[in-house]
C-alpha cells in the first residue's frame, strides 16, 4: 500500500511536490480508510482534477517513469520481465522542469510504501546521464545512503553490503545489489521492494493505454487468467453484465493462427464476446460472436480496468490511472470508484486523474480524498488537497470548484471570447 510519493524537478514539477496517502482525522465515510494501525490510516482512493495542462498526467507519469528507470536497470532481465515495456515501443524520458533560467538538469523521486508488515522508502537524484544521491529504508532504518560514488550503511546492514561499494556512476546502486546479492541476502532486503512493484504497483498513463487499446485491441490487458480460469471469466462477465452493454458473456475459442516469422500454423485461444440476436417482437432467438475489436473502445477500456480491478480487490495493490473517465459514461467511473471504497476493498488503492465533476461530491469523496494539480504563471505545477483549505465537510464541491473557489481550472475571459467573435 503506498503511503506517499513525491518528485522534484521532473516535467512541471519544479519544485518538491508530495501525493500522501496518509488519512486525516475526517470521521466522514469510514469505509474509504484502510486502518493500518491506531496510528495510520491510509486513502483507498484519490481523486486528481486540474484544468488541461495543469500538470495531472506529468505526475502520472513521474511515478511510470520511477518503476521504469529502476527496473531498466536490473540486468537480471528473465526474473523481471515484467517490468519491460517493449509492447508499446513507449518509453518515457527524463525531463527535468523546462521554464527556468536555472539549468538544473537533476530529477528527484521517493516513494514510501507497506508491503506486509514492512515499511520501506527508497529514492534517487538523478540527471540524464548520471546518480547523485540514492537511498533505501525500511521500517524507518537505514539499508545504505549514497553520495555520487560514496556509500554509506545502517549497523544492521554493513555486514552484509560493506562488500559491494564499487558501482558505475550512471547505475542505480539498488540494481547492483539485485545482481551481486546472493539469493538470501536479496530477498532480505529486496524481496519486498522487487514484489511491490511486481504485484501491487499498477501505472496507467494515457499514452501507454491508448497504444495498447488502439493499436493492439485487445491485448486490452488480457490476462491469461482470464483465459484459463473459469471462475474469474464469471466474475468479470458478472460486471460486463452490469453496466449493460450488450455483451451476454466471454467465451475462449482455439483458432488456428499463421505465425508470419516462421510460416507454421499454431493453435492459440482467444476471447470472443457474446451477444443475443433477437427477432422482430424482442425476443432473443439465438447468440452472435463478436471480435473484441469489434467492441467500443470505451467497453475495451472498462474490460482491462475490471480484471486489474478484481486482482486487487482480492490480492490488494495500487491502481493508478490517467484520465480513468476518458471514453467511460459517469456512472462507469463511479461503479469503479464506489468499489475501491465498498467495504469488501479492504488493501488496494485508486490513483486516478479526471475531468469528471460529477463525481466532485461529499457524498462519493472526503475532503482528502480530492487532490487539486495547478499550475502557476511560471509554468510550475503543485499539488494541494482539499483538506488542505479548510473546507466544510458540508460544501457543495463541485459548484464551489467550478465557481474557482479551489482554483485548478481554466482562467479566460467570456467577454474577451464574445469580442472576438463579433470582431470576426
Amino acid at each position: 500500500m503506498l503511503l506517499m510519493f513525491k518528485v522534484k524537478n521532473y516535467t512541471s514539477f519544479k519544485n518538491e511536490s508530495i501525493l500522501d496517502m496518509r488519512a486525516t482525522a475526517y470521521v466522514q465515510h469510514p469505509t474509504h480508510v484502510i486502518q493500518v494501525n491506531d496510528k495510520l490510516g491510509l486513502l483507498k482512493t484519490m481523486a486528481l482534477y486540474g484544468a488541461n495542462a495543469s500538470g495531472k498526467s506529468n505526475l502520472i507519469s513521474a511515478m511510470f517513469f520511477f518503476e521504469q528507470y529502476i527496473f531498466s536497470q536490473f540486468i537480471n532481465k528473465k526474473e523481471n520481465e515484467d517490468f519491460e515495456f517493449n509492447e508499446t515501443g513507449i518509453k518515457m524520458k527524463l525531463e527535468p522542469f523546462g521554464l527556468s533560467s536555472d539549468t538544473n538538469d537533476a530529477s528527484e523521486f521517493d516513494i514510501i510504501f507497506l508491503r506486509g508488515s514492512r515499511q520501506i522508502q527508497y529514492g534517487f537524484e538523478c540527471t540524464p546521464k548520471e546518480v547523485l544521491n540514492e537511498w533505501l529504508y525500511i521500517d524507518d532504518k537505514k539499508v545504505f545512503e549514497r553520495t555520487g560514488l560514496e556509500l554509506s550503511f545502517g549497523n544492521k546492514y554493513q555486514k552484509m553490503l560493506g562488500a559491494y561499494k564499487k558501482l558505475p556512476a550512471e547505475r542505480l546502486y539498488i540494481a547492483v545489489l539485485e545482481y551481486f546479492l546472493d539469493e538470501e541476502a536479496r530477498e532480505a532486503i529486496l524481496g519486498d521492494f522487487i514484489s511491490f512493484f511486481r504485484k501491487d504497483y499498477n501505472v496507467f498513463t494515457e499514452i501507454l493505454f491508448e497504444s495498447t487499446v488502439k493499436g493492439l485491441a485487445g491485448m486490452v490487458g488480457l490476462s491469461q487468467k482470464l483465459v484459463d480460469n473459469h471462475a474469474y471469466r464469471n466474475k468479470v462477465e458478472h460486471y460486463l453484465r452490469l453496466i449493460d452493454v450488450g455483451i451476454k458473456r466471454l467465451d475462449v475459442q482455439t483458432e488456428t493462427i499463421l505465425d508470419e516469422r516462421t510460416g507454421k500454423k499454431r493453435e492459440e485461444k482467444i476471447i470472443r464476446t457474446v451477444h443475443d440476436v433477437y427477432d422482430e417482437t424482442g425476443d432473443a432467438v439465438g447468440e452472435k460472436f463478436f471480435d473484441l475489436r469489434q467492441e467500443s473502445t470505451g467497453t475495451l477500456r472498462f474490460l482491462a480496468y475490471i480484471q486489474n480491478i478484481i486482482e486487487m480487490i482480492s490480492n490488494g495493490g495500487v491502481f493508478i490511472v490517467d484520465e480513468m473517465s476518458a471514453r467511460l459514461h459517469p456512472l462507469l467511473t463511479k461503479l469503479i470508484v464506489d468499489i475501491f471504497g465498498s467495504n469488501q476493498n479492504k488493501k488496494a488503492q485508486l490513483i486516478f486523474t479526471t475531468h469528471d465533476i460529477s463525481l466532485l461530491n461529499n457524498h462519493q469523496f472526503r475532503r482528502d480524498e480530492v487532490v487539486f494539480v495547478d499550475k502557476n504563471e511560471r509554468g510550475e505545477s503543485g499539488l494541494y488537497a482539499l483538506s488542505d483549505l479548510k473546507v466544510r465537510e458540508d460544501a457543495t464541491f463541485n459548484k464551489d470548484y467550478l465557481q474557482g473557489k479551489y482554483g485548478a481550472i481554466p482562467v479566460f475571459n467570456y467577454d474577451d471570447i464574445m469580442d472576438g467573435e463579433r470582431n470576426g
